[in-house]
């Protein structure tokens, strides 16, 4: 099984080796030396934009550089899914950002086929929403828990109560992003603390989780946040 990597969304100019550097280098090792690594791109866009997928394909090309990088990047609009072959024969996967249902929704009939692919060792780079999404039950929006507040409205993704569903199963933990530049590590507290789930992973933007063979491993410009609890309460730690 190659790793995880998990990314809090943002861009951030000269980070591009540090947040997207290990993923790139495990797909390079998975394709060989006698070809150029493929890497899917799949994004969930509204009119299917193609200019996320095509940022975040300037950022692989970046982060592996001298070694060419081919990638094939899959946008479908807000409501449609990603083609079942998406995957198939590829040294990466990468899922991007944007409204966390639509990802959910686009890319649930893809769980199995990515999950078998992640332990045939090919690594997987989720991309804020492509990041909230890879647990096996996954935050996908919501603002208030029994209507009380507790993020900013801004990061609801056009969801009320705080939403739990099913993600794609690659890691057992849930996921959040933006923690600290959107205020959603405030969502993964009350989620802790409400008993919905029993640990969130909160990511700042620039940011990454690498989860694999050995210990968790945080790079980037920002921080990780580790919520758990306990009879004390609700425990925030962080990793740099």
């Amino acid at each position: 099984m190659m790793s995880i990597h998990l990314v809090g969304g943002g861009y951030r100019d000269g980070t591009e080796r540090a947040v997207y550097g290990p993923f790139v280098s495990e797909a390079i090792a998975g394709a060989g030396d006698e070809r150029d690594p493929v890497i899917a791109v799949l994004t969930v866009r509204e009119s299917a934009d193609p200019s996320h997928g095509e940022t975040l394909a300037a950022a692989l090309r970046t982060a592996g550089a001298p070694r060419e990088v081919d990638i094939v990047a899959i946008v479908v609009d807000e409501g449609e899914t990603i083609p079942l072959d998406a995957v198939d024969g590829v040294d990466g996967i990468l899922v991007g950002g944007g409204l966390t249902p639509a990802y959910l929704a686009g890319l649930a009939p893809l769980a199995g086929r990515i999950r078998d692919a992640v332990v045939a060792g090919v690594p997987y780079l989720g991309f804020s929403a492509g990041a909230m999404i890879a647990p096996d039950r996954a935050i996908i929006g919501g603002w208030r828990i029994d209507g009380v507040e507790i993020c900013s409205e801004d990061g609801s993704e056009e969801l009320d109560e705080l939403t739990i569903e099913d993600g794609l199963g690659l890691i057992d933990v849930t996921v959040d992003v933006h923690a600290t530049q959107w205020g959603n590590l405030s969502r993964a507290i009350a989620a802790v603390d409400s008993g919905a789930v029993g640990e969130v992973i909160a990511i700042d933007e620039s940011t990454v989780l690498t989860v694999g063979a050995g210990p968790l491993r945080a790079g980037g410009a920002g921080t990780v946040w580790v919520v758990t609890k306990d009879d004390r309460g609700v425990l925030v730690r962080s990793m740099r």
